[in-house]
């Protein structure tokens, strides 16, 4: 047996429209810790998802012990000997630990759970990486370390050759990323191999043997960390050559301030303040975990948080509601389940947010429904053969601009753009980029919240950027700016 206990060899994996995966060709060798690193869409987390049988390859192979290896889903990856420790965790809090420990794999007799030497083992090994949990505690009790401690014994008691962590650390103190360090080095004493996925550099620096870089669903590179010399020579594998903004700056941009934030703060967001003017673009840029969403939220009220926001001279109230009637919309992350009514024809979505602009008497006038859906549908340029169609059945571009729809219907002075090009094709993001410039030209104000580089140099006038939940830094577009000195910020550089 050789020295690789995986490899893989030109692994590619489509989606309608895009590659997210492409020809990815690379080794990890047994009994060590080896990491994966690139931007958000660099391809990282659907090769994940490949190996552990969440998602079917299109094309290409993966050998495991020099095996050929197919997973069917995660229960058979696991079986075949790769675990996976995600960064939500796989716990059920109304169990104890030990109910934890051997949930789906009870060995039982006439209904009745048996004391195995199976269920023994792993308890005993959950004793050796972490003495202080008692197995018959409650789940719930414990905090996100423990509870991550649980799936970590029961990956190294199903002698798993492979353990994946990602982001293991999100939502961890300093104290107990010391004490996970700890486990993770033991793990490789004891012949299992970690992949270890995360956005703070300085983990990759203190734990790794290997690096794996990706970007834009393609392999740059695999080298011993050793050969790295510094942080910024891995950020430029991660990016590539230098980003080169083609922001072009507005003109007669207004200096009159519509919303002002005031030490927004909550369970991620860390006293934030900012501002902004009429008819600007506004980006917020940070990886996963830096808080984006949390921000977004907390903007239109659906999150609760300390702290006061001001629109247009007016305290701003805390519901998604207020927010709304004061002029604000949200495009939300996740358009299928909170931007539209997949089941509802386009021309019936358009109008949700304000309906009575189209009912009298709490009926629906249905001329003038269909008169404002021809009318976004054009000015959108929603490709559609009839505003009869379910949404379901639209492109996810297309369905994002009946989202922009709804929300410029919605009479919004302000949009909040959640990550507006997720998921969507290259020429449809062309198109909501324009869309959000004509919008900021006609006098609406932008927030733009993306974990893509480019189009945030492309579009805003403003950068923010976050770093677990605090705001870091503040660029003005149109400057020298140095996309490798944006990721040394936003992975934690000082």
């Amino acid at each position: 047996m050789n020295d690789n206990v995986l490899k893989i060899r030109n692994l590619v994996k489509d989606f309608p429209g895009v590659r997210a995966v492409n020809d990815v060709s690379f080794d990890i060798k047994r009994n060590t810790i080896h990491c994966l690193v690139g931007e958000n869409g660099a391809g990282k987390s659907t090769l994940i998802k490949i190996l552990t049988g969440a998602f079917v390859r299109t094309d290409g192979k993966i050998f495991l012990n020099d095996k050929e290896y197919v997973a069917h889903n995660p229960k058979d990856a696991g079986e075949k000997g790769i675990s996976t420790l995600f960064q939500e965790l796989n716990v059920v809090d109304q169990l104890t630990v030990e109910e934890n420990l051997t949930l789906g794999i009870e060995d039982t007799k006439f209904g009745f759970l048996r004391k195995t030497d199976k269920i023994k083992k792993i308890v005993e090994v959950l004793k050796d990486i972490e003495p202080s949990i008692n197995p018959k505690e409650r789940v719930s009790r414990l905090s996100v370390a423990k509870k991550q401690i649980i799936e970590i014994a029961k990956a190294v008691a199903s002698d798993a050759d492979i353990i994946i962590m990602d982001e293991p650390t999100a939502a961890l103190s300093e104290a107990e990323i010391e004490r996970l360090f700890k486990i993770i080095k033991k793990l490789r004493e004891q012949n299992v191999t970690v992949i270890y996925i995360s956005h703070r550099l300085d983990e990759i620096f203190e734990l790794g043997d290997y690096v794996t870089v990706m970007r834009d669903g393609k392999h740059i590179d695999t080298k011993p960390l050793k050969e790295v010399n510094e942080r910024m020579d891995l950020i430029k594998m991660m990016i590539g050559k230098t980003v080169m903004e083609s922001y072009v700056p507005r003109e007669n941009q207004s200096d009159e301030i519509v919303l002002e934030a005031k030490n927004i703060t909550n369970h991620k967001l860390k006293d934030i303040s900012f501002d902004v003017k009429k008819g600007e673009i506004v980006g917020f840029y940070g990886l996963v975990g830096a808080g984006k969403t949390e921000l977004a939220r907390a903007i239109y009220g659906a999150d609760k948080y300390s702290g006061d926001i001001i629109f247009n001279g007016k305290k701003l109230g805390k519901t998604p509601v207020k927010t709304i009637d004061a002029g604000i919309a949200l495009v939300p992350e996740e358009r299928r389940t909170q931007g539209i009514f997949t089941l509802l024809t386009i021309k019936h979505n358009i109008p949700v947010m304000n309906m009575k602009k189209i009912t009298s008497s709490g009926l629906i006038n249905t001329a003038k429904e269909r008169e404002v859906s021809k009318e976004y549908i054009g000015k959108l340029n929603v490709k559609t053969d009839s505003m009869e169609k379910e949404t379901a059945k639209l492109s996810g571009g297309n369905q994002q601009k009946v989202v922009f729809s709804k929300c410029l219907f919605a009479d919004a002075d302000l949009l909040i753009l959640d990550e507006p090009t997720r998921g969507i094709d290259v020429g449809a993001k062309a198109e909501i980029y324009h869309i959000v410039r004509e919008l900021a030209k006609e006098g609406k104000t932008i927030i733009f919240f993306s974990s893509e580089m480019p189009e945030i140099l492309n579009s805003c006038d403003r950068i923010f950027l976050l770093y677990e939940g605090d705001l870091k830094a503040e660029l003005v577009n149109g400057t020298d700016i140095d996309s490798q000195d944006i990721i040394h910020i936003v992975t934690g550089g000082v």
